[in-house]
């Protein structure tokens, strides 16, 4: 995992090391960069493959193609073997994306499985700028009237002159001088779109089979994203979508002889610190947690919402355990797996009850995953990488999604009395204890204890007065006085730029 930075037109060269430097955290084990033809390349590298030529730019065997890239191509290999035998220099998967697009072009994107942004630069002044389709890597880009175009992983990166015309690159987009702006893919499926119409389609409730597929595919994604050369650990917060990560992971990683480590979060005796403790009891994994107090949570809350980019009151407070857990666990590992993106498909948020009709329920299913690249995942990628450390989101595995989205929405829906996720609980039984297993969902920054401890004491910072004078600061306007303290340091922290343009917001605050 790592951090990218670059820029192309007039004087593009200009760009240096100072946007590398704010993006180190990212990758803390070694950089480089090239300059070509007015383009500039720049790279923080993470290691987490024991491989000679890790270093980035990588160069294709002509010598006349670069890329940086920051992300994983779960499929290298398969594409790896379509690919013509022309010399490869490692074993890296961005290495793969390079010859894919020497060979075949921008069109082959579509080829790639997996999480990651690219920029790549040719000695001919041709330049491509890339990101996945789910949006799960960011990459940001900026552009001004003399034609110079910048881009980085990260909006801090940017120089103070460019932050209020940064804007987020669109997942599943790809960018060139000649063709500008072009989708190559979408994070859903065309066939989820529209009502589901799987093999299942007309079953009332989840048959075996169905079931069976549903546990297949998440071990599928899973043990894909377990790739690498140092140990993943997963992020247990006790919840059910965590907790079948750490089921599949522990089982995997027992095969090879080895003991999945765990991690947790939480405030003394909340609901997700003790419910991880039963599931690494029950998976026998190597479990670390923290134990945080509520000046730990407030003092974290600056550098937090400095570190996501955003002031999303709900986002921030899920945040703040995040972080702190990513400081913990990047002390053990340097990749950790995570259970984003089980509720926007298998409809596990509590709002979603309320949702009778399977058509609507499946629309707002689609635009919960189209937003999910400014909202959670932003949140998921900077707490990790704030800490040099990678977070993998199996759930959200293209493969996954397209299933997910295309079973049957009626077994989604969740009325009074009905508990949701029902058919990810019964495709797991046997896999976690039943009391996990059947357990009621909380918010993260809820079970975890940070909700309350943020809600009260940063809502106090601010008084009613400034609230109403400063709340139309953003459109749509600021919602509470908690989401203004949140704003304030966002807005300090980045000056100038315009959230409509970089940030999602949730319904409600």
């Amino acid at each position: 995992m790592c951090g990218i930075a670059g820029s192309y037109g007039p004087h593009g060269t200009e760009a240096n090391e100072s946007m590398l430097e704010r993006l180190v955290h990212r990758g803390p084990d070694d950089h480089g960069e090239i300059r070509v033809n007015g383009i500039w390349l720049g790279h923080r590298r993470l290691s987490i493959v024991d491989v000679d030529g890790g270093h980035q730019p990588l160069v294709n065997p002509a010598g006349d193609m670069w890329l940086v890239g920051n992300g994983e191509v779960y499929n290298h290999e398969e594409v790896r073997a379509t690919l013509d035998e022309a010399p490869f220099t490692t074993r890296s998967d961005n290495e793969v994306a390079l010859h894919l697009l020497d060979e075949r072009g921008p069109a082959a994107l579509t080829e790639l499985e997996g999480m990651f942004a690219f920029l790549v630069a040719g000695a001919d002044g041709s330049f491509l700028a890339a990101r996945d389709p789910v949006g799960i890597k960011p990459l940001y880009w900026a552009r001004d009237d003399h034609g110079r175009v910048r881009f980085a992983s990260e909006i801090a990166a940017f120089e103070p002159d460019w932050l209020p015309r940064v804007e987020t690159f669109p997942p599943g987009c790809h960018w060139t001088p000649q063709g500008g702006l072009e989708r190559f893919s979408a994070a859903v499926p065309a066939s989820s779109l529209q009502s589901p119409s799987g093999p299942w389609h007309a079953a009332a409730a989840p048959p075996a089979e169905a079931l069976r597929a549903t546990r297949e595919v998440l071990v599928d994604s899973i043990e894909r994203q377990m790739m690498g050369d140092v140990p993943v650990g997963v992020f247990l917060s006790g919840g059910l979508d965590s907790s079948i990560v750490a089921a599949i992971a522990a089982r995997h990683v027992e095969h090879q002889g080895e003991r999945l480590k765990t991690f947790a979060v939480g405030a003394e005796g909340s609901p997700d610190l003790l419910a991880a403790r039963v599931v690494a009891q029950y998976l026998n994994t190597d479990h670390h947690e923290r134990i945080y107090s509520a000046r730990d949570a407030i003092e974290a809350v600056a550098p937090v919402v400095c570190a996501i980019e955003h002031f999303d009151p709900s986002l921030v407070r899920s945040a703040v355990p995040n972080f702190l857990l990513a400081e913990l666990t990047s002390q053990h590992v340097k990749v950790v797996l995570t259970g984003e993106g089980a509720d926007e498909l298998f409809a596990g948020y509590e709002y979603l009850r309320a949702f009778s009709n399977p058509d609507a329920l499946q629309a707002e299913l689609v635009r919960t995953v189209d937003g999910l690249h400014d909202l959670n995942l932003q949140r998921c990628d900077r707490v990790t990488m704030a800490h040099g450390l990678e977070a993998r989101v199996p759930f959200l595995d293209r493969q996954v999604i397209a299933f997910a989205l295309d079973l049957p929405i009626g077994w989604k829906l969740s009325p009074p009395g009905k508990l949701e996720k029902q058919l990810l609980r019964a495709a797991f039984v046997g896999w976690l204890p039943d009391e996990i297993l059947w357990r009621e969902k909380a918010q993260f920054g809820d079970g975890s204890g940070a909700a309350k401890m943020l809600t009260e004491e940063i809502e106090a910072t601010v008084d009613a007065d400034d609230f109403e004078r400063e709340r139309h600061a953003v459109d749509p306007p600021l919602r509470t006085r908690e989401e203004l303290a949140y704003y304030r340091i966002f807005a300090e922290h980045l000056p100038g730029v315009r959230a409509e343009r970089t940030v999602g917001r949730f319904a409600t605050a």
